[in-house]
């Protein structure tokens, strides 16, 4: 159970600091072209180190039904979405809501059982956490954030008044 908690732990991580770079890269090209970049990337990394790890067994794909296929096309719509709510939203908030977003989800599919996953029982306590996260992402959204200070400790809205009363 430690390596899994560890494990999920780098991969909540690794999604943010993803996230972070695939905002970056966005700045400079379109959303198609961060998504290619990204996708195509991991693409190549994945099959190298899958060719290192597992060989040729890597392709062995047995028992596997083809509608498992499309989470691949799942990914570009992940990344151009996630890169499209960081522009937006900002990275902590967009986050935020994805993390929230996946917790819901994932609650709903183990409680009815779909995509072939075993059914769990809901229960009133996990809506009730889904509901304390929500709760926190509107105080941390609402909860007086404050505008970043220039380097001189003026707030970016008192230098736009300094210009306009110098014009």
């Amino acid at each position: 159970m430690l390596t899994g908690l560890v494990l999920a732990l780098i991969a909540g991580a690794l999604v943010s600091l993803q996230n972070i770079f695939n905002a970056k890269v966005n700045e400079h090209t379109g959303s198609w072209s961060t998504t290619t970049l990204v996708l195509g990337m991991g693409f190549a990394a994945s099959l190298v180190m899958g060719l290192i790890m597992e060989g040729k067994n890597m392709f062995t794909l047995q028992h596997m039904q083809p509608w498992y296929w499309l989470s691949g096309m799942i990914g570009v719509g992940v990344v151009i979405c996630l890169v499209q709510a960081t522009r937006i939203l900002g990275a902590t908030y967009a986050i935020s809501i994805v993390l929230t977003a996946q917790l819901g989800f994932a609650l709903l599919w183990d409680s009815l059982g779909w995509l072939g996953l075993a059914k769990v029982p809901f229960s009133f306590n996990q809506l009730i956490g889904v509901l304390i996260i929500v709760g926190g992402i509107l105080v941390f959204k609402l909860g007086g954030a404050r505008e970043p200070q220039a380097q001189d400790g003026h707030s970016g809205t008192e230098h736009k008044k300094h210009a306009v009363e110098l014009k």
